[in-house]
């Protein structure tokens, strides 16, 4: 049988599960999953092998007009991932409007790539509102294939797979069959904490932060990790310590049971909190924390 390998990118606006269905298909979790809006700022390759095949899924950023630089930025990564992608992963769900972002429909409608429409969430709507919603994307882009499912109750998820592998080029591997993904452990390490931040503070406060890890060293028993909150005002630097330092002692906790459940090795890890006045908006600082790479 001829070896099968491609790229398989996945677009759709914030909040519509495309995080959850990438970490689904994949089987592990390599995108952060909260319920605040704009949580992936990366493209994140996840790496799928089997002995005749390779999919490299990519989580892009949600879709969105951008307001500062570091916006720009996440929308180039969404532009890039329509051009190199093999087949397209359209993620929508059953709780947004279907005219939401009209411009960027027509683009994928016009990129002339295989598209699979996922309708996600079916488990919270009822099954009139889902066929209803099935003719509508079925009708925006002809001939693609259309499936409900639920990311979270990973209903309907394997069909998905089947159909990928049939959409595929014949190719050889771009990636050694053992790796699961592009991206290193410093990476996700930074994800696992910036994570815990969306979880814990309000408002603006997640989205003025980025996490850099300027210290990884692995030991046989033991991971040394030390690593620094960038905050682009000086008043958020009090809201990210907290009173008596609580707030980033939580975060802190919790970054270490999920790293140590990730890299199965205990961790030892240092949080310092820094400002780089508005950051979002240098291209210096974008470029330091890998807003370039796409």
């Amino acid at each position: 049988m001829a070896h099968k390998a491609g790229f398989v990118n996945i677009v759709g606006n914030p909040n519509v599960g495309k995080s959850t269905i990438m970490n689904a298909l994949v089987g592990e979790k390599l995108s952060i999953i909260t319920q605040k809006m704009q949580t992936t700022r990366h493209r994140i390759k996840g790496i799928v092998s089997g002995e005749d095949f390779q999919i490299v899924y990519s989580d892009t950023p949600g879709i969105l007009k951008p307001s500062y630089k570091l916006q720009e930025s996440m929308m180039r990564f969404v532009d890039t991932a329509l051009i190199d992608a093999d087949v397209i992963l359209f993620v929508t769900d059953v709780k947004e409007k279907v005219d939401k972002n009209p411009e960027y429909i027509e683009k994928v409608r016009k990129s002339n790539m295989p598209v699979i429409v996922l309708l996600n969430k079916i488990d919270l709507s009822n099954q009139e509102e889902v066929l209803k919603l099935y003719d509508h994307w079925s009708n925006t882009f002809p001939g693609a294939d259309v499936f409900p499912i639920s990311a979270l109750e990973r209903f309907n998820i394997e069909p998905i797979f089947d159909r990928i592998l049939e959409h595929l080029p014949e190719g050889p591997a771009f990636f050694s069959k053992d790796q699961l993904t592009d991206r290193n452990e410093r990476f996700f390490m930074q994800e696992i904490i910036r994570e815990k931040i969306l979880l814990h503070y309000q408002k603006e406060i997640p989205y003025s932060v980025e996490v850099e890890v300027e210290e990884f060293k692995e030991e046989e028993k033991i991971i040394n990790i030390r690593t620094v909150i960038y905050v682009s005002r000086e008043s958020q630097k009090g809201i990210i310590i907290g009173h008596q330092g609580k707030s980033i002692k939580r975060v802190g906790t919790e970054a270490r049971t999920d790293a140590e459940e990730f890299f199965d090795k205990k961790i030892f890890l240092e949080l310092y909190v820094k400002v780089a006045k508005d950051w979002r908006e240098k291209d210096g600082q974008l470029k330091q924390f890998g807003y370039d790479k796409f």
